[in-house]
């Protein structure tokens, strides 16, 4: 069973200043990534399916939501006992107040030729953003840990505890009102190659992080 660190792998001779500019710009790349998917109105992600849902029964923002979902995730960790790193304290943090700024001075486009293209870039820049921010090597997100975790814990494939997890966070997005549409079939076809593409190359490590094998 792999463990939790192989997300996290990268070479240890490149400076930590570079690893930190490059999740930076991974996350704040994925942010907005996730705020074209949500301006583009033909679906979302499967966990901002559920941020989406919840936002729509309060007054809270979305990116609000990423925030506060990414911290009750984070609060999983501690039965399966593990430990957050840098990259996932930022993670947990920068995603969603990026998209509350991109949602809140973006206005959604109203032709379907734009909102296809902001679905379709949509989808492109956050397989490079996985790419960036898991490789830099500071720490998986809230969400790929708890993933590992669980899988380790209990023995089962990544590949089923992913599809169990987003499967059961879509539904209940979908049921709170989250989009479910064309752009979230997109999204799961198209994350793993993209993220089988852009991790290695980023993190230019010997070895492919499991969790990114699981996932093409």
């Amino acid at each position: 069973m792999p463990s939790l660190a192989t997300i996290s792998e990268a070479p240890r001779r490149h400076p930590l200043p570079s690893r930190v500019v490059q999740l930076y710009a991974g996350l704040i790349l994925y942010g907005i990534s996730s705020s074209l998917l949500v301006l583009s109105g033909l679906g979302l992600e499967p966990w901002n399916v559920l941020n989406q849902g919840l936002a729509r029964h309060s007054h809270i923002a979305i990116g609000t939501w990423q925030i506060l979902v990414s911290v009750a995730v984070l609060l999983f960790w501690i039965p399966l006992r593990l430990r957050p790193g840098f990259g996932t304290i930022s993670n947990a943090i920068v995603l969603g107040l990026v998209m509350n700024i991109v949602l809140g001075s973006v206005s959604a486009p109203h032709s379907l030729t734009a909102r296809w293209t902001y679905m379709a870039l949509g989808v492109v820049l956050n397989g490079i953003a996985t790419g960036a921010y898991i490789g830099a090597g500071l720490g998986p997100g809230p969400r790929d840990g708890l993933m590992l975790g669980i899988a380790e814990r209990s023995g089962r494939s990544i590949r089923r505890v992913r599809t169990a997890l987003e499967a059961t966070v879509l539904a209940i997005g979908f049921a709170l009102g989250g989009t479910v549409g064309i752009g979230t079939l997109a999204y799961a076809l198209a994350i793993g190659p993209l993220a089988h593409l852009f991790v290695p190359l980023f993190s230019r490590a010997s070895r492919l992080p499991d969790v990114v094998a699981a996932e093409a």
